[in-house]
């Protein structure tokens, strides 16, 4: 049975992110009289599996997206956690800043391009590089702009 990479990823980046909220969330019960190094072992043991995951999801989903739905979700997930469970209160400036995070995790997700990559080269191309620019006298018209837009597009 083969799965779609970006399906795999996105089952990694999911699994990073409820881990992230599971390891967070479990700081607010460490006993605060008991604070030898044996309470924080699960806290440790689930953000460093929450890394290794993302990490994972990172293989096929652009880092920066990645990360910021890691960080955004586990904020926003956290927050429902503390609120839910923790007995926490929001006040309205914290609804607004949470409902802004959440409008900014759907931007970033809805702006996400999966194109796949151009094979033929077989290396990776640094904006502004001089391969990027054309040689005087050669009549390219490919400018830096369309290089730019090319390369952010991936």
């Amino acid at each position: 049975m083969s799965f779609n990479p970006m399906l795999l990823a996105r089952l990694f980046l999911t699994g990073a992110i409820l881990t992230e909220v599971a390891g967070t969330s479990t700081m607010a019960m460490i006993p605060e009289n008991e604070a030898g190094w044996l309470n924080y072992l699960p806290m440790w043991l689930l953000i460093s599996f929450s890394y290794l995951l993302l990490a994972k999801a990172a293989k096929t989903i652009s880092i920066g997206i990645a990360f910021a739905l890691w960080e955004g979700l586990g904020i926003a997930l956290i927050t429902v956690v503390s609120v839910l469970f923790l007995d926490y209160h929001l006040n309205a400036q914290e609804l607004i800043g949470l409902a802004l995070a959440i409008v900014g995790i759907v931007l970033v997700t809805m702006g996400e391009t999966h194109d796949e990559p151009t094979t033929g080269t077989g290396s990776i191309r640094r904006l502004g590089a001089a391969h990027d620019k054309p040689a005087a006298g050669t009549g390219s018209t490919r400018s830096l702009g369309a290089a730019k837009e090319a390369v952010c597009t991936r």
